[in-house]
């Protein structure tokens, strides 16, 4: 500072408001480019609280002549002015309109020099300036909730200049100081966000099984807002994993974040692509000056981004947990499955499980009671949400477990919604039963693709019998442990249906089955098969070594196959696993399984076709004569069953063979974000990864004649492979 300007700057003194000085300012992008801030209106107050308007030149540029002595304030807090109906939206719509600017919109048109969206050290316009300042666009506009948080950079603006200028005793100018007699250079920091990358296609994709569930896991984290809740001024998002952090920090602001589970360890990142800050999946802005809702006034009736756009199980008499955001295509739901962090949360969710009683769901059909309570809970949650911000964007809703289950419920509500006629895809993780026929048929409409990972026994509750209260179920249960058989014999006696209509699955199944082969090669594919063998029992332990009865009917004993159930040891690399095989699928023009996949998994499905037959042809239990007539009933209910499941095996069969002949387009693997002119940028981004390119075992298609190339995927170990030989 030169030393005739020291006395203004002092506390101690006041300096007069002398005229004859001046200031200049230039606005660039990181590539030092002024032209995009071209013809932006600005506004200078100086020491006096004179206040100066104009505009940039064509080079971003400006220049105030015969302004009074000491620092100045700049600001561009002009709202926009052009035509475009997305931005007009966000400014006028209902709940929550945005203050946006001129210079929000310029910056969202920007990019950022380095790729990663790291802050550029050495901007080449630094030249041309006395005084060098890197500012976001919250530092020159009025109202800044609705942008993203600062990061970090090697020239900020100095606080100081800000706190100093304007008159004593008055809260500061907004704005960013400069100072006088000085040429000033600002870099604006690029308005870039990333998000999702999500296909808007009904059909199935390899690209929604992936990223779905990543952010079906996501649920089970709290929002991660701070203050959680009763804000006064302003909130954050520190905590991560969350949706909050992820949505509200880390994309908001360029960065990938890829943590989904507390414990997670192994990186999986999103497919993510580049977009114009308002179009990222939005978390509402939180500021009580602008929004009524806001105010800490309202007490339990406080807005804030926390119960905005998250459901969690403190509100209610329900533990279910549900996230919702949008952006102008897509409005996207997770809801969250069973258990969590606490045992009493798990406990509770087992207990709605066991919960198989039917009540009726609205526009007919009946669910299970449990699921049904918790579709209740997120109801009134989501439909305000939808009331405010769906303006005909795809909803799509993705759960795991229990999640799933109420996922589905929710989406066929919503489908059922004649008023708003609402476009819902649901993705689906290792989800329970959640309705009987008449529901399931109802809902045959609904676009839902159902994922089951290989021995995963939670897709086979309830079952089909089911339709009891949780006490008759919890007597068999106890049995169990002390004698296995007539534990089993309990529980299928005492939950036998008298009446009504049974449970059934809803959904287009894809079913992940590992395979190993000779040595340490393994492979797995993802396929649809049609049979309720391999979704039951994913072509192991199909009959029990004391009978006829499937196994199955004993949910209890088959906890210990809980691994195929959890989404990060599980689900989410089985999921990964099926993207990079079909893309090296599509990239070699090869078929989705090979000549030795297709041999050992046919004649795997012949051998269980084999065993069913004999199960089919009369062994059955030795029951006691005061259960002889109802036994018999039973065990004559399952051969029919079985029966049945004998001719699926023979569709299986076909719809394998099918594979061997099916070459995948582009579309089959990200759907319809295959046109999208960002997809190109989005996959070098994630291949950048090298999470994303290395060789391990579980998805490695199984070695061609002379060739020794293999395809991987993303665990070292396999869950289990295709065994029929009968155990328990």
């Amino acid at each position: 500072m030169d030393e005739q300007e020291q006395p203004f700057f002092s506390g101690r003194m006041q300096a007069c408001p002398l005229q004859g000085h001046w200031v200049s300012f230039q606005l660039v992008d990181e590539f030092g480019d002024g032209q995009p801030y071209a013809g932006l209106a600005y506004e200078v107050t100086d020491s006096a609280g004179q206040i100066y308007e104009g505009v940039l030149n064509t080079e971003g540029f400006a220049k105030i002549e015969n302004c009074s002595r000491g620092s100045v304030i700049l600001t561009l807090r002009g709202g926009y002015s052009g035509n475009d109906k997305s931005y007009r939206w966000l400014m006028s719509r209902p709940s929550y309109k945005l203050p946006i600017t001129d210079l929000q919109v310029r910056a969202e048109q920007t990019l950022f020099f380095h790729k990663d969206g790291y802050r550029r050290e050495h901007n080449p316009a630094q030249s041309r300036a006395d005084v060098f300042i890197q500012v976001e666009v919250r530092d020159l506009v009025e109202h800044a909730a609705h942008l993203p948080p600062v990061v970090k950079r090697f020239y900020p603006p100095s606080p100081g200049l800000a706190k100093i200028t304007g008159e004593p005793g008055k809260t500061p100018l907004k704005g960013v100081g400069l100072l006088p007699n000085k040429h000033h250079v600002l870099e604006v920091r690029p308005l870039r966000a990333l998000r999702p990358i999500l296909s808007r296609d009904n059909r199935f994709s390899a690209l929604n099984l992936y990223q779905l569930a990543l952010m079906a896991t996501m649920s089970y984290n709290d929002f991660g807002q701070v203050p959680e809740s009763r804000p006064v001024d302003s909130v954050s998002f520190p905590l991560s994993p969350s949706f909050g952090n992820l949505f509200g920090e880390a994309l908001a602001n360029a960065e990938e974040g890829w943590r989904v589970d507390k414990g997670q360890s192994k990186r999986y990142f999103p497919l993510y692509e580049n977009v114009a800050y308002s179009k990222r999946f939005e978390i509402l802005p939180f500021d009580p000056t602008l929004y009524e809702q806001n105010s800490p006034d309202l007490g339990e009736e406080q807005e804030h981004p926390g119960n905005r756009h998250f459901f969690n199980f403190g509100r209610g008499n329900t533990d279910t947990q549900a996230f919702i955001s949008h952006h102008d295509e897509v409005i996207l739901i997770a809801v969250r499955g069973t258990g969590n962090v606490s045992l009493w949360e798990t406990l509770f969710d087992g207990w709605r499980d066991a919960d198989a009683l039917q009540v009726p769901f609205e526009g007919g059909g009946k669910a299970h009671r449990g699921f049904y309570e918790g579709y209740l809970a997120i109801k009134g949650f989501i439909q305000d949400y939808l009331d405010q911000f769906h303006t005909g964007q795809k909803v799509i809703i993705c759960g795991h477990s229990l999640g799933g289950a109420i996922a589905f419920l929710l989406a066929e509500a919503l489908r059922r919604n004649k008023e708003r006629e609402y476009d819902i895809l649901l993705y689906t993780y290792g989800a329970p039963r959640a309705g009987d026929a008449a529901l399931i048929e109802g809902a045959s409409a609904l676009a839902h693709h159902r994922m089951v990972n290989n021995n995963d026994p939670v897709p086979s509750v309830p079952a089909p019998w089911m339709n009891v209260r949780r006490s008759v179920f919890f007597t068999g249960a106890i049995k169990v442990f002390s004698n296995p058989v007539l534990g089993l014999l309990a529980i299928v006696i005492g939950l036998v249906r008298v009446g009504g209509k049974p449970y059934q699955h809803h959904g287009e199944l894809q079913h992940f089955m590992p395979a190993s082969f000779e040595g340490r090669e393994l492979s797995s594919i993802l396929w649809a098969p049609g049979c309720q063998s391999i979704e039951e029992a994913a072509c192991t332990r199909m009959v029990d070594k004391n009978g006829d009865m499937p196994s199955r009917a004993s949910f209890l004993r088959q906890i210990g196959q809980a691994g195929d159930h959890s989404m990060v040891g599980a689900y989410i690399p089985n999921a990964w696993a099926t993207l990079r095989r079909w893309q090296q699928t599509e990239e070699t023009g090869q078929t989705l399984i090979t000549e030795r996949e297709f041999s050992w998994i046919d004649n795997a499905l012949v051998d269980m076709k084999q065993r069913l037959a004999e199960a089919s042809r009369g062994r059955g239990y030795n029951p006691t004569s005061r259960h002889a007539e109802q036994i018999k009933e039973e065990n004559e209910a399952l051969r029919r069953a079985l029966s049945a499941e004998l001719q699926r095996l023979d569709t299986t069969r076909q719809r394998l063979a099918t594979l061997r002949d099916r070459r995948l387009t582009l579309a089959d693997v990200y759907g319809s974000a295959a046109s999208a002119e960002t997809l190109q940028a989005s996959l070098e981004r994630w291949m950048s990864h090298p999470e994303n390119t290395e060789l391990v075992q579980i998805a490695m298609i199984p070695q061609l004649v002379g060739d020794s190339r293999l395809m991987a995927s993303n665990v070292s170990k396999p869950r289990g492979t295709l065994d029929v030989t009968p155990h328990s």
